[in-house]
């Protein structure tokens, strides 16, 4: 069964010493209420966030540990989505990534290709072609499998350095996130990022750089390959959200755009079976989902739609505390589980993402939103 595989892989880039099943509360921050009135029935935007393991636990853990307010409840359309994969009950990442952006059924371990390997075209390549600006954020590297499974074509999500090349394949305007290595200390010896400058894309690895970054085409390596903890990385997420929406934004004239912003390691935090992790990550993901929606709210063209892949350590909140934030979980597994995702949704649109759908269907309604004259 695939599901040892890349179990694996995701788990031992978690801190697997890090089992702390009780996260005691923090310092909690405020969450906006943002209008639900919209310029239009129609999306110009889209801007998709995906919580790499984000079950319905997840997000009532971190809703707990923000003292009971999330931006996320700025959402009031929402729904359930189904995971399984074409060869497994249980999907990974890359299976699921596949069937968000590309709209099929495929194999774990795919990246944007069917179960015979071929390729099939994606969300944000289909936008690129209706002259859209696009753009990828992700706190992990670049070319994992969920920010991978919008841009490249492989038939193995390992395949780091060939996912890199791939990007050149395209015209995207902005991508953030970890992976340097992927894309400088490569088996054919080339410095991607060359190319990349070349094409005029301005390069950079310094958060504090990337940030003031306003148009034009930027690649935005923040890490060698996956970008740390959030005791180290700091507020990277939410401010290359903010970053790249703005960047989008300008680059799109009349036409719009299409983002897609990961919060990966709410699935590490999973996989090690730790609370405090997937706190961390949950309550750093709604941050930047706080800023799509700010955006959202003031252009009053762009829908938000907030789901995940799959939901990773069948967490159980068995604990908890609302006034002082303290979440304890429980977890059957260190690896993923079959059940259904939540799906949220704000915006023009919002409303055609209630119910229980397959998860390719959350493609297609978004595909027909944006996309479809």
């Amino acid at each position: 069964m695939a599901f040892t595989s890349f179990a694996q892989d995701a788990y031992l880039t978690a801190d697997s010493e890090d089992t702390e099943k009780t996260y005691n509360g923090g310092e909690s921050y405020k969450v906006k209420t943002f209008p639900q009135k919209f310029k239009s029935d129609k999306p110009k935007n889209i801007i998709f966030l995906i919580g790499d393991g984000m079950g319905v636990a997840q997000v009532f853990s971190g809703l707990t540990a923000n003292q009971g307010k999330l931006f996320l409840e700025n959402c009031k359309h929402i729904g359930f989505s189904k995971t399984q994969s074409a060869d497994d009950y249980i999907t990974d990442s890359a299976a699921g990534g596949t069937a968000l952006s590309c709209g099929i059924k495929t194999y774990n371990g795919a990246i944007g290709v069917n179960t015979d390997t071929l390729a099939v075209k994606t969300i944000l390549e289909e936008a690129e072609e209706k002259g859209l600006a696009t753009g990828l954020v992700s706190s992990s590297a670049i070319t994992h499998a969920t920010p991978a499974s919008f841009i490249a074509h492989q038939k193995n999500r390992g395949m780091y350095e060939e996912i890199a090349a791939d990007f050149l394949n395209t015209d995207i305007d902005v991508f953030i996130g970890g992976g340097i290595q992927h894309f400088t200390k490569r088996a054919d010896g080339k410095n991607l990022l060359v190319d990349f400058a070349k094409k005029g894309y301005q390069v950079e690895s310094d958060i504090d750089k990337i940030k003031k970054v306003k148009k034009g085409k930027l690649v935005g390596l923040t890490a060698d390959v996956h970008t740390a903890r959030i005791a180290e990385r700091g507020d990277m997420l939410p401010v290359a959200t903010e970053t790249a929406l703005r960047i989008l934004d300008n680059n799109s004239g009349d036409k719009g755009f299409f983002a897609m912003i990961e919060g990966s390691q709410i699935d590490w935090g999973g996989h090690a079976n730790s609370t405090v992790y997937i706190v961390e990550e949950m309550l750093d993901f709604d941050q930047a989902i706080g800023k799509a929606l700010a955006f959202a709210a003031k252009d009053g063209e762009t829908l938000v739609v907030v789901t995940a892949d799959h939901e990773t350590g069948g967490m159980a909140i068995i604990g908890g505390d609302m006034s002082s934030g303290m979440v304890k979980g429980a977890y059957p597994t260190a690896g993923h589980s079959a059940v259904m995702v939540p799906v949220f949704s704000y915006g023009p649109g919002a409303e055609e993402f209630m119910g229980i759908m397959d998860n390719t269907e959350i493609h297609k309604k978004m595909k027909k939103l944006l996309l479809d004259n």
